[in-house]
């Protein structure tokens, strides 16, 4: 009985160290959502503006052949930038966007189109490192606390590789697949297409007012479309930011809570062993007193 109890005493110990980084990391995560939050925030009437921008070059200019904007004839290979995280105890954040990513390669594959995956996050590095899969690129080290720096780099490759023929490794076309933060409770993987650019026109009441292109709309779009592509990855690094951390503190509060519970199981397990090795010594002390009561009168 002693032995049983000691080792539910050693799980109770266990259980408590478990439950103090739990808190810990919940609070960390509580502490920096908000500062996520904030900075998606910040970065969303840039990327709107920019995006209002580059439709009304493209729809409002009459007929314009750009590469940005041209849709390939038969496209044979394209990219797709995945954003996981750096770090772990954030539940089911990177087996979501793997899984979404995984539905989209279907996808691209039915159409006889290649996916070459661009990764960014240890996670996911990891995960396709483990399958042996070839990556086009990989970042890593900004998951949580992305700098426009790290768009940057990953826009430069993304556009070098879109910029190259499929025959010489290039991409016909570039899809990004990342974490979309909706509230601190719900965050939902989302695939976009970057590009070719898809235009949805705008039902604006009144009439649509004319634009006159100087030097001239390819030349517009030049300049814009790095910079558009550029903010759409941007704003998506933060937004996934976001959602890592509330996944994350969603996470070890659950695992928090769950820790409480076992404590409280343990507890009651380890009251009815001291109770059971209690009780035993007293029926051997209560034995003992009687068979030397009944020794001492036979003699």
């Amino acid at each position: 009985m002693g032995a049983q109890l000691r080792t539910v005493r050693r799980r109770i110990a266990t259980v408590k160290s478990t439950a103090k980084i739990t808190k810990a990391q919940e609070l960390i995560a509580s502490s920096r959502i908000i500062k996520a939050q904030q900075r998606a925030h910040a970065a969303g009437p840039y990327a709107r503006e920019i995006s209002a921008a580059v439709e009304a070059v493209v729809s409002r200019s009459g007929s314009i052949h750009h590469p940005l904007t041209t849709e390939a004839a038969n496209p044979t290979r394209a990219a797709v930038l995945i954003l996981t995280s750096d770090r772990g105890f954030c539940g089911g954040f990177n087996a979501s966007v793997l899984r979404e990513a995984a539905g989209l390669n279907a996808l691209l594959a039915d159409r006889g189109v290649q996916a070459v995956p661009f990764v960014a996050g240890r996670k996911g590095i990891v995960w396709h490192r483990f399958r042996d899969r070839v990556m086009g690129g990989e970042w890593s080290g900004f998951s949580d606390t992305p700098a426009h720096r790290n768009a940057t780099e990953i826009t430069t490759a993304l556009l070098e590789a879109f910029g190259k023929p499929a025959s010489d490794g290039g991409v016909d076309e570039i899809y990004l697949v990342y974490t979309e933060f909706v509230s601190m409770l719900t965050q939902r993987p989302a695939v976009h297409r970057l590009l070719p650019l898809e235009i949805t026109e705008s039902t604006e009441a009144g009439p649509i007012p004319v634009y006159e292109f100087e030097p001239s709309p390819e030349k517009v779009l030049d300049e814009l479309l790095p910079w558009y592509v550029e903010s759409r990855i941007f704003h998506a690094l933060l937004d996934s930011a976001a959602a890592e951390i509330a996944a994350r503190r969603r996470a070890m509060k659950s695992a928090t809570d769950n820790a409480n519970e076992l404590l409280e199981a343990l507890t009651r397990e380890a009251n009815k062993a001291r109770q059971a090795e209690i009780t035993q010594e007293i029926s051997e002390i209560v034995g003992g007193a009687n068979a030397l009561a009944e020794s001492i009168s036979g003699s």
